[in-house]
């Protein structure tokens, strides 16, 4: 089971292991706390109603990938700043859930699903997003209470992340409000990342799923890193988007695995040695 806080979160961060296990005859799941109704976007797209519009978008990506289900929590989404206005139609903006309430609704699924691997954000949601923050909450609290036995946290290696940024801002004018210093705690150290899963097989499925959330491709005059990354020429999407990352809380140190599902019960690696 695949947790996420919005629509197309899952496309950037965990597309290809996705359709890596939906290919292997995996069952994958994927849960998003909201419908990421306070999302960038065209005016026209905002009055259509973008939290149904992203909806749509998030099944599009689903097929895609392989998934057999996709669920919303059913809160909203937050927005980026904890005073943006409170999204309207009564719904609880998910930052501010009650963790436990939250919880117990992931536990539910995942326990209907007998899922075995549930994968979260790290505690800083990755680039400070309060959405992401509060998956990391809600997904560990709910893997205690299902039993769910191994939680990965989706992540990027923060080193090439930084690395990466720098190149590009050699060809790519970033917008004024973009701050490359915030990238320096952003996501996961090096040395904290259990799991290095290769996703290139899987391009293909990883880039359509970037393309499903068009919605997502500008916000408001910008564009944005979805439709920065889609226009990659294929060998160098393969490269920048071939690696998918993950930290799994309480492994001892040794080599980074490449099999998202190596620590799982009977596959021989577990937190006591590997």
């Amino acid at each position: 089971m695949f947790f996420h806080a919005h629509p197309d979160d899952e496309a950037l961060l965990t597309a290809g292991t996705m359709a890596r296990l939906a290919g292997q005859g995996h069952r994958v799941v994927l849960v998003l706390a909201t419908a990421g109704e306070r999302g960038l976007a065209s005016k026209a797209l905002q009055d259509r109603g973008l939290g149904e519009v992203r909806r749509d978008e998030a099944h599009a990506s689903a097929r895609i990938l392989g998934c057999s289900r996709v669920a919303f929590l059913g809160y909203a989404d937050s927005g980026h700043t904890p005073d943006q206005a409170p999204a309207s139609g009564g719904a609880e903006p998910f930052a501010s859930a009650d963790v436990g309430e939250a919880a117990a609704r992931l536990a539910a699924l995942l326990t209907e699903e007998r899922a075995d691997l549930l994968t979260v954000y790290d505690p800083a949601g990755g680039y400070g997003h309060p959405d992401h923050v509060q998956v990391h909450r809600v997904g560990y609290r709910a893997a205690r209470l299902a039993g769910t036995p191994v939680v990965l946290e989706a992540t990027v290696d923060r080193t090439l992340l930084l690395r990466g940024l720098r190149a590009a801002s050699w060809f790519y004018r970033f917008p004024p409000q973009f701050d490359r210093d915030a990238f320096r705690q952003a996501y996961g150290a090096r040395g904290e990342i259990t799991h290095r899963v290769p996703v290139k097989r899987h391009w293909r499925a990883k880039r359509a799923s970037l393309s499903a959330h068009l919605s997502q491709a500008r916000g408001g005059d910008s564009e944005r890193t979805l439709a920065a990354l889609g226009r990659l020429p294929g060998p160098a999407f393969r490269q920048v988007m071939g690696t998918e990352w993950f930290i799994q809380r309480g492994l001892p140190a040794g080599p980074v695995l490449r099999d998202p599902l190596a620590t799982l019960p009977g596959r021989g690696v577990t937190a006591a040695g590997r």
